[in-house]
């Protein structure tokens, strides 16, 4: 059996992730930012592009107020090894999937999988992810690694916090090209609940 996923979006109104030149924090608002701790503090593995690692350099960490959590599994998924020994997620419990051969990335644990078009290709994450003893992965981007997963059917969840900002169509998409020749073929989804969080929207879907 292969884990849940869940993909966790923070964007505008119109489902950009950043402007044109890259700029993307912070785009939701505190409120928003808590609950994206708690949804990492409830799932075993966050996993992330590698495009995400060399723009933000993020911890991808759990951090509550008051308490401290069980920190899920780290996984980067880079095609051609990019990750700089000096990343953060290079420092502790990481798992890096790549589909060339694999070399030593600061403390992080390295695995070649099978590749879809030149990336990992999302089943074999998958598997490599159940093979580490996670059963569930919550995906925080970017565009490409979130179209990679929604192209395979294999997203069960939509955690999508919505500023009340635009930032037109110059902006990042924060799902890239699926390829769709009909509207029939749009992953189709069904939502579950719809809230404020802060000046933000919380909607929360899953996979029908």
């Amino acid at each position: 059996m292969r884990p849940t996923v869940t993909l966790k979006l923070a964007t505008s109104l119109d489902g950009r992730i950043a402007t044109a030149s890259g700029e993307s924090k912070w785009i939701t608002g505190e409120p928003a930012r808590l609950e994206g701790h708690r949804l990492r503090a409830g799932h075993d593995a966050i996993l992330v592009g590698v495009e995400t690692v060399l723009a933000d350099d993020p911890e991808l960490t759990a951090r509550l107020p008051g308490r401290p959590v069980d920190q899920p599994l780290r996984v980067v998924l880079d095609s051609r090894l990019r990750t700089p020994e000096t990343a953060k997620v290079a420092s502790g419990d990481t798992l890096i999937l790549t589909v060339s051969g694999p070399r030593p990335v600061g403390h992080a644990k390295v695995e070649q999988i099978d590749a879809l078009d030149g990336r990992p290709s999302p089943e074999a994450v998958l598997r490599a992810i159940r093979r580490a003893g996670e059963n569930s992965v919550l995906i925080e981007g970017g565009g490409q690694v979130a179209a990679s997963f929604l192209r395979a059917g294999l997203v069960d969840r939509l955690e999508w916090f919505r500023a009340p900002i635009l930032l037109g169509g110059e902006g990042r998409p924060c799902v890239a090209a699926l390829a769709l020749a009909k509207l029939a073929d749009a992953p189709k989804f069904r939502r579950l609940s719809v809230e404020p969080c802060g000046d933000d929207l919380w909607e929360r879907y899953e996979r029908l």
